[in-house]
């Protein structure tokens, strides 16, 4: 990680997340996805090739996010739960460049760690329904909205099909082992209104343009895939 100047809760020291430990982070992806599963990729071209972008991923599994690391055109910095930085995964997942998050409260220091990746122009991964569930977008939480009209970066949605279809017989944990898993990349969009606002009222009317714009995206995607 490269140090950043500013300082997040309780006077720490700032770190930004690392480009190469996230390009490091799709190299792992790529192998472990193509390897242990089928991923089938549609509409990858559609993610900008450069400059700020967030992908909104549907949750249903945990497997989505390396899936969406292994087949993104570009490296991709997660929020991530901290309750997932056990053990070794902690220093794992931070020198591969993910954001680690406190879901108790505010967490000013994962909140800058994320407009510090889209500042610097890269790729930012938000689960926006908060939490592994249905993986339909239909309970979306705010932080996404703020995000994107704060930073004004585009949103590209991801629908991630088949990853919670079937239980393997070696491991119940995942999907079978060579199952195919579908992930499939919307056209990117603007959640704000162009006014620039970020009052309650701007952030409550995007994260309406975003449901609308994420449920029509996983229809399509369900018809395309026939999932």
């Amino acid at each position: 990680m490269r140090r950043h100047p500013r300082r997040g809760e309780a006077g720490r020291e700032v770190t930004t997340p690392s480009v190469k430990g996230a390009e490091v982070g799709r190299r792992i992806g790529v192998g472990l996805m193509y390897g242990l599963w089928k991923p089938r990729v549609l509409g990858a071209w559609k993610v900008p090739a450069s400059g700020p972008v967030i992908l909104a991923v549907n949750h249903s599994h945990n497997i989505d996010g390396p899936m969406v690391m292994g087949v993104a055109p570009r490296p991709t910095h997660f929020l991530i739960k901290k309750e997932a930085f056990i053990g070794p995964l902690d220093p794992f997942l931070l020198g591969i460049g993910q954001v680690k998050v406190d879901r108790s409260g505010t967490d000013r220091t994962a909140i800058t760690q994320a407009l510090d990746v889209l500042s610097a122009g890269g790729v930012l991964g938000i689960f926006p329904e908060g939490t592994r569930g249905e993986g339909d977008f239909a309970a979306l939480r705010a932080g996404l909205a703020y995000f994107a009209v704060r930073s004004g970066a585009p949103i590209v949605p991801v629908a991630v099909l088949g990853s919670s279809e079937k239980r393997g017989r070696l491991i119940k944990g995942l999907p079978p082992l060579r199952s195919r898993v579908d992930v499939v990349f919307g056209d990117p969009f603007e959640a704000g209104d162009g006014s620039g606002r970020r009052t309650r009222k701007a952030l409550d009317e995007a994260t309406e343009r975003i449901q609308k714009q994420l449920t029509a995206h996983l229809e399509n995607a369900r018809r395309l895939t026939g999932r």
